[in-house]
């Protein structure tokens, strides 16, 4: 039991990285996808096209691909970033990419005829997205974003290769010490734990969207 309290309290060390990386993409990402999905959608041509090619190259990478090139590529332009912000900054724009099809798919679903109802009652295009189109779109994508959100929980394992000592590290460190596999279990755990609030939370979020 004291060798499971000792490996918890290092893991458990380890995973204020997991969360903090975890809230800050979160933070980052959301807005950043709103507003790329908005550009997506523009009726401007340069605009939705660049955007489509944004969301085609972050798609289309590996995430741990972007991360090598923003923490070990950008050095060789002059730009240095160190461990965690260049985790942070590839996180967050590969994520905005999948939350921006997401919300692109959402105003997509929206019938037509409300956005005219919305232009003949005197409203501009922004009024309409920020008052009648985007409440019903965060209903709608509310499913697709909590299975996006608990992947996040799981890929912020990938910092381990640019030697952020996360949950994952944190376990193997402590496996390879002492040769036994349980530290992996708590990891295992923790992983199973957050995944189990989130799913909780997106639930209930769920249920008022539906209600209200």
């Amino acid at each position: 039991m004291n060798y499971l309290a000792s490996i918890t309290v290092s893991i458990l060390e380890g995973s204020l990285t997991t969360i903090q990386l975890f809230c800050l993409t979160l933070l980052f990402s959301v807005p950043i996808g709103v507003m790329i999905s908005l550009a997506r959608v523009s009726r401007r041509r340069f605009l939705s096209k660049l955007m489509e090619a944004y969301i085609w190259v972050m798609r289309g990478t590996p995430l741990l691909l972007q991360m090598f090139f923003i923490y070990f590529g950008l050095p060789n332009i002059g730009i240095s970033i160190d461990r965690f912000a260049a985790a942070v900054l590839a996180f967050s724009l590969n994520y905005a990419a999948y939350f921006a099809e997401i919300f692109r798919g959402g105003i997509l679903s929206i019938d037509k005829g409300q956005f005219e109802a919305s232009y003949a009652l005197g409203l501009n295009g922004w009024q309409t997205m920020r008052w009648i189109i985007l409440p019903q779109v965060v209903r709608s994508v509310l499913p697709p974003i909590s299975n996006e959100v608990i992947t996040l929980v799981k890929d912020t394992s990938l910092v381990y290769a640019i030697g952020l000592s996360e949950l994952l590290r944190a376990a193997k460190i402590a496996a390879t010490r002492d040769f036994t596999i349980s530290p992996f279990v708590v990891a295992a755990l923790f992983y199973l734990f957050f995944t189990y609030l989130l799913t909780k939370g997106f639930h209930w979020l769920e249920r008022r969207s539906n209600h209200s």
